[in-house]
């Protein structure tokens, strides 16, 4: 089995989002030989999506013309982690909500996985996914409350968004959510643990 697990968050070790996908890696790997790639786009410095940075594959990469050594070096790294995204078998994403939505370098991440022809097609039909078979687990860490019984339901475009993208490859993305978190302490260790449990049920 080959696992990709990708964090985004950029508090570090801080993070709850990189905790949770830690435990999420470990439960889905335990007792099975597995091949674990991993990437962490808080540091890895991805630039956002130009004609230039995109994916040898992709239809519209040619109209970027001739690339010089910098412009061939991004196109490189797309082709890499589309390849790398294209033969894991499972998906592991940690994501923080900033600012109601997901983290900018988590969002360029994505728009390298989006290529006509590898991850979707249209047909005659409208577009459909090919990426159906794949497993993507997202660890969703948000402040405040956004649940559809909430005010701010909304301001939510993090797991909507996921959702919605990763459904267009042909996924349905399993959540391991946790809110409240700026909501004091006791919220906090009652919805990290509640979360920790959900993992825990997590089918291996």
């Amino acid at each position: 089995m080959k696992l990709l697990h990708v964090d985004s968050s950029i508090l570090g070790a801080g993070s709850v989002s990189r905790e949770l996908s830690a435990l999420i890696v470990r439960r889905v790997t335990a007792g099975v030989a597995a091949e674990v790639a991993y990437r962490d786009l808080a540091t890895e410095d991805l630039p956002h999506l130009t004609l230039a940075s995109l994916p040898s594959a992709h239809p519209r990469a040619a109209l970027a013309g001739a690339l010089d050594a910098a412009g061939q070096s991004r196109r490189d790294a797309s082709d890499r982690l589309l390849d790398e995204f294209l033969a894991a078998d499972i998906v592991v994403v940690g994501a923080p909500m900033y600012n109601f939505g997901i983290p900018s370098q988590l969002k360029a991440w994505i728009d390298r996985l989006a290529v006509p022809g590898r991850t979707f097609r249209y047909g005659a039909d409208g577009p459909e996914g090919l990426m159906r078979g794949k497993r993507v687990i997202v660890a969703l860490a948000r402040g405040g409350f956004y649940g559809p019984d909430t005010a701010m339901v909304s301001a939510e475009h993090a797991q909507s968004y996921l959702r919605a993208v990763f459904g267009f490859l042909g996924i349905v993305p399993e959540f391991v959510l946790v809110e409240g978190l700026a909501a004091g302490e006791q919220t906090k260790t009652h919805a990290m643990d509640a979360a920790r449990d959900a993992i825990g049920q997590l089918a291996a």
